[in-house]
C-alpha cells in the first residue's frame, strides 16, 4: 500500500508541473520542493517574459495556469505598442518643419543648422571650453528620408565644426541660439551675390551673411579659432573683426560645400549707398568699369581717394573706433594675418527717406495701405532683428547699436547726413610661402617703394592703420 500511495503522489506532482507549483497549494513548507520549483519557475519567467514575468512575494498564485500564462502575454504586449508609437510620434515630428528654397544645398543648410541647434539645446553648457572643444565636430547622414523629399536630396550630410565653441561665441556676441536658428531657418537666405569664389547669402532678416569658403578657409579658421576667441574674451565681444557665429560642412551628390555664417556688417534695415573695399594700397585698387556699372559697386582705395570721400564722426566716436581697430590689428600682426581689408558702407540718411517715401506710396496703392514689415509674425519667435519691428519702430538713419554693431552716425558738423558700417574683412591669409613669392614678384614689377598690397604683416598692419586714420574728415 505504502508503495501504491507513493507512486499516486508521483503522479499528482508530475500532473501539477506545467501549472502548477505544489508549494502554493501547501503553503506550509516554504523551505520545501514547492519552495525550490518556485524558484525554477521564477527563473524561467525571468528567461521567457523578462521583468513583466514576476510577481510580487506573497501574491495569490492560482492553481490554474491559463492566468499565469496570460499575465506574462499582457506584460510582453504593452512593451511592444509603446515602442511602434515611439517611432510613429518621431516621425511625425520631422514633417512639421519644411525647409523650402529654390536652391537644394540651401534647404539641406537650413535643415542642418535646425538639426544642429536642437540636438546642442540637449547638451548642458560647459563650464569652461577644452582643448578638445577646438577640435570636435558634430555630423549627421541622412538617406532615404520619408518627409520634405520635394525640396531635399534624398541623401546628404550635414557637419557642424566646434559647436561648442560657436555656441560660446554666439553668447558672446549676445546672439541667442533660438534667434539664430530662427533667423537663418523661418524663411530661406537668399543670394546676395555670386562673388567669383562661392555663394554669398544673407539671411531672410539680413541680420546674418552666409558665406561660402573653401577647405583651405576651413583649416585656417581650424588654426586661429582658439585665438580668435581668447581674443574676443578679452574684448568682451566689442571688435571689429568679423563675427564668426557657425561654420559647417553640406555635402550633397559627392560633393562637400563649406559654409561660415556671420554676422552682417551692414544694417538689416538702412540700405547702404556706397561701398568700399579699402587695404591702404595704391597699387591696382582702383575699381574696373566692369564693377562701376554695377547697382551697388564695390569701390577701392583710389576711388575713394579721387572722389575726396571723407568720414564725418565725432571725436569720440573716432577715438573709441580706432582703439578698437589698432587693437584688432594688433592681434592680426601677431598671427602673420595681412590682406585684410575695411569695408565701408555709408547710407545716405536723405536719400533713404526718399526713398523709402516713394516705396511706401506704391506699396499703398498695390496693397490699399497695407504695409508688409519683414519678420512680422505674431507671437512666434521672429529672429535676432524681429522684435525691433513690432516694439521700437525706427525712422530713417536711426538703429539699434545691439544689433547693427558696426554702425556709427555721422557727426553734426557733417555736410549731410550719413550712417557708417565700417569692420575688417578677409582676415585668413597668412604670410606664408606664397606670399612671399609674390612679395618679391610685384616689388620687382612695382619698385621698392611701391604701395603694394602683399607686404610683411608688421609692414601692413602699420600702413593700413595709417590709411584709415586718414579716411576722418
Amino acid at each position: 500500500m505504502s508503495r501504491l500511495g507513493g507512486g499516486r503522489e508521483l503522479l499528482r506532482r508530475r500532473a501539477r508541473r506545467p501549472g502548477e507549483l505544489e508549494g502554493a497549494e501547501s503553503g506550509s513548507s516554504p523551505g520545501g520542493r514547492g519552495s525550490s520549483r518556485l524558484g525554477q519557475k521564477k527563473r524561467k519567467r525571468r528567461r521567457l517574459g523578462g521583468r513583466g514575468g514576476w510577481r510580487p512575494r506573497g501574491a495569490d498564485m492560482s492553481s490554474n495556469a491559463a492566468p499565469a500564462t496570460s499575465s506574462a502575454a499582457v506584460s510582453i504586449l504593452p512593451a511592444t505598442t509603446a515602442k511602434t508609437k515611439t517611432k510613429k510620434k518621431h516621425f511625425v515630428q520631422q514633417k512639421v518643419k519644411v525647409f523650402r528654397a529654390s536652391d537644394p544645398l540651401v534647404s539641406v543648410f537650413m535643415w542642418g543648422v535646425n538639426h544642429s541647434v536642437n540636438e546642442l539645446n540637449q547638451v548642458p553648457v560647459p563650464v569652461m571650453l577644452l582643448p578638445d572643444d577646438f577640435k570636435a565636430n558634430s555630423k549627421i547622414k541622412v538617406t532615404n528620408h520619408l518627409f520634405n523629399r520635394e525640396n531635399l536630396p534624398s541623401h546628404f550630410k550635414f557637419k557642424d565644426y566646434c559647436p561648442q565653441v560657436f555656441r560660446n561665441l554666439r553668447e558672446r556676441f549676445g546672439i541667442d541660439d533660438i534667434d539664430y536658428q530662427v533667423s537663418l531657418t523661418r524663411s530661406s537666405p537668399y543670394t546676395e551675390n555670386e562673388a567669383h569664389d562661392g555663394r554669398f547669402l544673407l539671411s531672410y532678416d539680413k541680420t546674418l551673411a552666409v558665406k561660402e569658403i573653401s577647405s583651405e578657409d576651413v583649416a585656417n579658421m581650424h588654426s586661429i579659432l582658439s585665438d580668435y576667441h581668447q581674443h574676443i574674451v578679452k574684448c568682451h565681444g566689442s571688435t571689429l573683426l568679423p563675427q564668426f557665429l557657425g561654420m559647417y560642412r553640406l555635402s550633397v551628390d559627392n560633393e562637400d560645400f563649406y559654409m561660415l555664417v556671420m554676422r552682417n556688417m551692414f544694417s538689416h534695415r538702412l540700405t547702404v549707398h556706397r561701398k568700399y573695399d579699402l587695404k591702404g594700397s595704391l597699387v591696382s585698387r582702383e575699381a574696373s568699369d566692369k564693377e562701376k556699372i554695377k547697382e551697388l559697386p564695390t569701390l577701392k582705395d583710389m576711388d575713394f581717394l579721387n572722389i575726396n570721400q571723407k568720414v564725418y564722426v565725432d571725436e569720440e566716436q573716432k577715438k573709441v573706433f580706432m582703439e578698437k581697430l589698432k587693437r584688432d590689428v594688433e592681434f592680426l600682426v601677431q598671427l602673420k594675418i595681412m590682406d585684410y581689408s575695411l569695408l565701408l558702407g555709408i547710407n545716405d540718411v536723405v536719400r533713404a527717406e526718399q526713398e523709402e517715401e516713394e516705396e511706401i506710396e506704391e506699396e499703398e496703392a498695390e496693397n490699399e495701405g497695407t504695409v508688409h514689415v519683414v519678420g512680422s509674425y505674431g507671437t512666434s519667435p521672429e529672429g535676432i532683428a524681429g522684435y525691433l519691428n513690432s516694439h521700437k519702430p525706427l525712422g530713417p538713419g536711426e538703429f539699434d547699436p545691439m544689433i547693427d554693431v558696426y554702425a556709427i552716425k555721422s557727426s553734426e558738423r557733417a555736410p549731410q547726413k550719413e550712417v557708417y558700417f565700417m569692420g575688417l574683412i578677409d582676415i585668413f591669409t597668412q604670410y606664408d610661402a606664397k606670399k612671399k613669392a609674390a612679395h618679391a614678384a610685384k616689388t620687382v614689377k612695382h619698385g621698392a617703394g611701391a604701395e603694394i598690397s602683399t607686404v610683411h604683416p608688421d609692414q601692413y598692419g602699420k600702413r593700413f592703420l595709417e590709411f584709415v586714420t586718414n579716411i576722418f574728415a
